[in-house]
């Protein structure tokens, strides 16, 4: 039995079985199921919406996860602090240190900022995370699936349905109720979660573009089956409404050994992503870079949408080529996986994190503007960097911490404070 291989292709009806004849053929509970397990469904959206938006999967484990005990309330809770005051400045922030004392994934998850309260419906909350030993309990979420995009170190995601190994420049979701435990492939792990509570994840319309380009399905990966049949205690640990709670197991959760269905965790290399862009004048919008979407109930306005902007050739012709100046009604959350962001010289450091609001005025920095203004517009190839953005219709609101940490930066506006008046009306 591999633990490491993988179905590809995104959102299909997936099925896989640890061992043969595991899943029942012809109907999903049948009074008696193979090898004695107990069939389990888990729906990621209501039994009612159209075909095409349902998510569930059916899984043969061998105990059912409704044998658990009381939940209680864990002491230690996500830092954060709830949401800060109303701010509507442009902020950004230095990457946190690997900590020093033993930390897992749990205890290192900070919460940056939020569209809403926990309770929310819709919208989404970032985290950043940071930690250096493996997680011995499992962990699952009511509120939201999971987008993790590593930025330092490897992560093995042990989940019910099947283990994903994921690494800088990959991503992995984690659907809503899927539980799983965060191993370290490396000695620390940084990197950023995004907790979208609205409408799924799902690959945006292409329209004119077309039939290919941006993320192709294919080289979305989903888990094989891999089961734990183990007797021993661990502690499962479910965030609720923003809190911790955690109750004591005498076995693994994580024992499921076979399933079919489409609601399930995947991997992405965002290496494969297809970039397109102009090869006239002119910079296209940043909505072509998106990976992944989460619609809202406004046409065309994303609930959230995870964009990236990764190696690519500039070849436009009389064009200001980094991004313009712009102020617009979306909500945008960067953050910089590696080498360097083209709109700006520095100060926006891999792990780091910058915030721009609804019609707050932004772009390149002094530095990149006279650069930019001053090129040579041979054909160049942007090379070693890969940004990306969690652009949302709802406004991000910081965190308590995130306004008071030592990483957020003081001076940030101080990047545009060089941008000097060079108009010149004889000049044309």
């Amino acid at each position: 039995m591999s633990a490491l291989r993988y179905q590809s292709g995104f959102n299909n009806q997936f099925s896989s079985e640890a061992l043969p004849g595991a899943l029942p053929i012809g109907q999903n509970s049948p009074q008696q199921v193979p090898y004695g397990l107990y069939a389990e469904q888990i729906s990621g959206t209501a039994f009612t919406v159209p075909r095409a938006e349902a998510r569930r999967t059916w899984l043969y484990r061998i105990r059912p996860s409704a044998l658990h005990p009381r939940f209680a309330r864990l002491e230690r809770q996500i830092t954060g602090g709830g949401l800060g005051p109303v701010n509507p400045n442009r902020l950004r922030w230095n990457p946190l240190e690997i900590p020093a004392e033993p930390t897992d994934f749990l205890d290192g998850l900070l919460a940056l900022a939020a569209t809403a309260e926990p309770q929310q419906a819709s919208g989404v909350s970032l985290y950043l995370y940071c930690a250096n030993r493996s997680m011995q309990r499992v962990f699952f979420n009511a509120d939201g699936e999971w987008l993790i995009v590593p930025q330092q170190g490897r992560l093995r995601l042990a989940t019910e349905l099947g283990l994903l190994e994921v690494e800088p420049l990959e991503i992995a979701v984690i659907p809503r109720g899927i539980r799983f435990r965060v191993e370290l492939l490396d000695a620390g792990a940084r990197g950023y979660v995004c907790e979208n509570h609205g409408a799924v994840l799902r690959l945006p319309d292409l329209g004119p573009i077309g039939s290919n380009g941006l993320a192709n399905p294919r080289d979305f990966l989903a888990p094989v089956a891999h089961y734990e049949d183990v007797e021993a205690p661990v502690q499962l640990v479910q965030k609720f409404l923003g809190e911790l709670w955690a109750c004591e197991l005498d076995h693994s959760p994580l024992d499921v050994v076979a399933w079919h269905g489409n609601h399930v965790p995947y991997k992405y290399d965002l290496r494969r992503f297809n970039v397109l862009g102009t090869v006239s004048f002119d910079h296209p919008d940043p909505s072509i870079f998106t990976v992944l979407t989460s619609p809202s109930t406004v046409p065309g306005q994303a609930n959230v949408d995870f964009v990236i902007f990764p190696p690519r050739w500039m070849v436009a012709e009389h064009s200001f080529r980094p991004p313009w100046f712009h102020r617009n009604l979306m909500n945008e959350f960067m953050g910089l996986i590696q080498g360097v962001y083209d709109a700006k010289a520095e100060g926006f450091a891999p792990g780091g994190a910058s915030l721009h609001n609804c019609m707050s005025a932004h772009g390149p920095d002094q530095a990149t503007t006279a650069q930019a203004v001053a090129a040579e517009l041979k054909p160049h190839k942007l090379e070693n960097t890969m940004a990306f953005m969690f652009e949302t219709g709802a406004v991000l609101r910081p965190t308590r911490y995130a306004l008071d940490c030592p990483q957020l930066q003081s001076d940030y506006d101080a990047c545009w404070a060089g941008l000097r008046k060079t108009f010149d009306q004889g000049r044309n």
